[in-house]
């Protein structure tokens, strides 16, 4: 009886996400294109100030591995790697919106697959498109529900050429993302800590640990947001995360601010290391020199990093 109570809950709960999803993908775009907003010729996204995003050029090494997946997937189109893999190489070339048609193209043909939901939305937040995100991310959730935590390949492997990630940890880190992004603290701590639960690399532990801290002491829970480093240690065996680390450790009072301070935010570690600084001044006190930092961050070309898109959504609220 407990086990068939237990299996209703599951089912109403993917109804209730399911509801969720419907709803928010039919209500975030009232007009004009169903997957994308409209925007000048040769750009991506506007940022939140209203500014275009246009992306750099990118590299040959890229433009090869998005030439070979584009090959494999016109050689076979129905394959979910295919589409995966031809998406993922689409936006490493800085074309996040057709990523997100071919992800789409994906959502199409296996809709029950969490992978194309999960990808998608992370698209979503690269262009500023939160709600979409969080209905993707969302439906990614009810549909990895029970299965068998999976290693996600890397598309850009690390120096060990190990993949850190699964599927359901990145789920719930994007889906923590954007909840964060439209300050919505408590549901962004609650995905955040679900994809802490999930344990694995130190990797892991220092990037998502980094995120729920900065959410504790936002929301006025500083005693809470240490004690959430407690598995956080300068032993710890890091891969490719050391920002992440180092943030950890500034936090935990076991690494200086002065050291971290020389980050400009140009690049995708830099934006995670300023961002989280930026914070750090912010709820000890120093409203000005976190809001110079920010500015200095979004004035840099890393569009598409995390730290540059909440670092535009900070400054870009006027409660702050």
């Amino acid at each position: 009886m407990a086990e068939r109570s237990q299996t209703q809950k599951q089912k109403n709960n993917r109804a209730r996400v399911a509801v969720l999803y419907v709803f928010l993908s039919l209500s975030s775009f009232a007009s004009g294109d169903e997957l994308l907003p409209q925007v000048p010729e040769g750009v991506q996204a506007m940022s939140l100030s209203g500014e275009p995003l246009i992306s750099a050029e990118p590299s040959v090494n890229t433009l090869n591995n998005l030439a070979q997946a584009r090959t494999e997937y016109e050689a076979e189109p129905g394959i979910a790697e295919n589409i995966i893999w031809y998406g993922r190489r689409t936006a490493y070339a800085g074309e996040y919106r057709r990523a997100i048609e071919i992800f789409t193209e994906g959502v199409e043909k296996f809709p029950e697959d969490p992978r194309f939901f999960r990808h998608r939305g992370h698209r979503y937040l690269s262009i500023r498109e939160f709600d979409h995100a969080i209905a993707d991310l969302e439906r990614a959730a009810v549909l990895m529900d029970g299965t068998p935590v999976a290693v996600e390949p890397d598309g850009l492997p690390n120096a060990q050429n190990i993949p850190l990630t699964t599927t359901q940890g990145n789920v719930w880190y994007h889906l923590g993302l954007a909840y964060y992004l439209k300050q919505d603290w408590p549901r962004a701590l609650e995905a955040f800590r679900r994809g802490y639960s999930l344990g694995g690399y130190d990797d892991n532990l220092v990037s998502t640990g980094h995120w729920i801290y900065m959410i504790l002491r936002l929301m006025g829970r500083e005693d809470e947001a240490l004690a959430a480093l407690d598995e956080i240690s300068a032993e710890m065996e890091i891969i490719e995360n050391m920002s992440y680390h180092q943030l950890c450790l500034l936090y935990k009072g076991e690494a200086s601010l002065e050291e971290m301070m020389a980050a400009d935010g140009d690049d995708p570690s830099n934006a995670a290391v300023a961002y989280g600084v930026a914070n750090y001044l912010y709820y000890n006190g120093d409203r000005q020199g976190a809001d110079d930092l920010l500015r200095r961050l979004v004035s840099g070309s890393s569009w598409s990093a995390f730290g540059f898109i909440a670092a535009e959504a900070d400054l870009a609220n006027p409660n702050r």
